[in-house]
């Protein structure tokens, strides 16, 4: 059966995806070249340029797929929590550990921020801070949270956990590292419950 144009279309930009986030997640962005992965998968520069406009624009198409995936994976482990609180804390936490993924820890926090600038600015983390937020309207209704601005909160807890996630990325012990940033995380967390 003959493929659409529309289906056609989106093999390209996965093939371009999946090239490009090998090639960053390996070499990093700064080292990759873009002949050698259009290359790699049978295309040229001219379709990269076509789907994405330069290579930027590829890394934020690679950041928006691990991104969905990353979201996917923590609403798994918020949604095996016991209660609402431990699921906003192990999904905090659990993004926070992320960072000593290989993949992850290179493309999400050491070339995106350096290429694409200040994480909080990203298009994708607002809908992050409305959902932490959300997720804290509820638990201040449920009496488990202090009497706290939500969406301050929820902003603030959005860029402790970069920031932790970066420190992490940026250690010469990131497993070291990770159990200082948690630990710490973990106790401002607890801070905004209500005993």
């Amino acid at each position: 059966m003959r493929k659409t144009r529309q289906e056609m279309i989106a093999e390209t930009r996965a093939k371009l995806i999946a090239a490009a986030r090998h090639t960053f997640g390996t070499v990093g962005y700064a080292d990759s070249n873009m002949d050698e992965f259009t290359a790699e998968v049978g295309l040229t520069r001219g379709a990269l340029y076509h789907h994405f406009g330069d290579k930027q624009g590829l890394l934020r198409a690679v950041i928006e797929e691990i991104d969905a995936e990353m979201t996917a994976r923590l609403k798994e482990i918020s949604g095996r929590a016991p209660t609402r609180w431990q699921g906003v804390v192990d999904e905090w936490i659990g993004y926070i550990q992320m960072a000593l993924e290989p993949e992850i820890q290179r493309i999400m926090f050491h070339d995106a921020p350096a290429v694409l600038g200040d994480i909080s600015q990203w298009p994708n983390t607002n809908g992050c801070v409305m959902a932490l937020k959300e997720s804290l309207d509820e638990l201040k209704a449920d009496g488990v949270l202090v009497d706290v601005d939500t969406e301050g909160a929820a902003r603030l807890i959005n860029g402790a956990s970069s920031h932790a996630a970066t420190w992490i990325a940026s250690s010469d012990n990131p497993e070291e590292t990770s159990i200082t940033a948690v630990a710490s995380f973990r106790t401002l967390l607890e801070g905004l419950r209500l005993r």
